[in-house]
């Protein structure tokens, strides 16, 4: 009988003790910054994402997101280490700490959730249509009714027609091994459109004006946000704090200029007064 309270110190103590050390551990944003420098993982041959220019160095939007985050640690944009991974590299390095956050168009997924902390989106993905600039068809409207009549070239993908007939139920699907060749089938005219990551349509506007354009429908949306490590509320915090800053605060005009860069879009600026997050 005089045992229980005695038990039940014990666990209070316990409880007490594991509290503490949980308080005092050490978040990766301490690690971070003692550092010197943020360490992103990413990849380096996906134009507009992550790519190596004329000069070897990486750019892109993730590369651009990554030094966002470093100016927000550092006030120095240039206080960031690339490590160039593939693609099925992107969770392991982080469970293993080889990187602080990966930044690699990685969509976001429930399952993936499990595995890793999403940070705020950063681009909302879709797929989107590229025709010559001279087409006779217009916008999505005039695409579908053109029915089997109507090629589309589309990287070869097991799902890749149902891709497509998800917007354009009747058209004839062509695929092909690489984008290199479904761009060439529009360009010569063996395929009227080609289905592709909306992402790389307006890049590919952008690299080469006046050649093409794109109808204003997109379908098939999929959300690409940085990760971070479980369990780490601190550092996760900080993270979605430099991204949300940059996409409604003091950082807009760099995210807005990236963004501009890549895809050829001027955003409109965050409205003044009530938070938009509210609405």
């Amino acid at each position: 009988m005089h045992r229980r309270p005695s038990l039940l110190k014990a666990c209070v103590f316990m409880l007490a003790a594991s509290a503490a050390v949980f308080a005092h551990a050490e978040s990766k944003l301490d690690t971070v910054l003692a550092r010197g420098k943020l360490i992103v993982g990413t990849g380096s041959t996906n134009a507009p994402w992550h790519f190596q220019g004329a000069d070897g160095k990486l750019q892109g939007f993730d590369i651009d997101i990554g030094k966002i985050v470093a100016k927000g640690l550092f006030n120095d944009p240039s206080k960031v280490e690339f490590v160039v991974q593939s693609s099925d590299a992107r969770i392991p390095n982080l469970l293993t700490d080889k990187v602080d956050m990966t930044c690699q168009f990685i969509t976001v997924t429930a399952s993936r959730a499990q595995q890793v902390a999403f940070t705020l989106p950063y681009y909302r993905e879709g797929v989107a249509l590229l025709l010559p600039v001279n087409s006779k068809y217009q916008e999505i409207d005039d695409l579908k009714a053109a029915g089997d009549g109507l090629t589309v070239a589309v990287l070869q993908n097991v799902y890749a027609e149902e891709l497509v007939h998800q917007a354009l139920p009747k058209a004839k699907v062509d695929q092909y091994d690489s984008v290199d060749l479904m761009y060439q089938a529009v360009n010569s005219g063996r395929a009227d459109a080609a289905a592709t990551d909306q992402s790389s349509v307006k890049y590919l506007m952008v690299q080469n004006p006046g050649r093409y354009r794109s109808p204003a429908y997109a379908w098939s949306p999929q959300t690409y946000a940085c990760a971070v490590k479980r369990g780490d509320q601190d550092w996760l915090n900080f993270v979605n704090t430099a991204l949300h800053e940059a996409m409604t605060g003091v950082e807009f005009p760099t995210y807005a200029a990236s963004f501009k860069q890549w895809f050829g879009v001027d955003l409109p600026s965050p409205a003044i007064g009530f938070p938009v997050e509210f609405k």
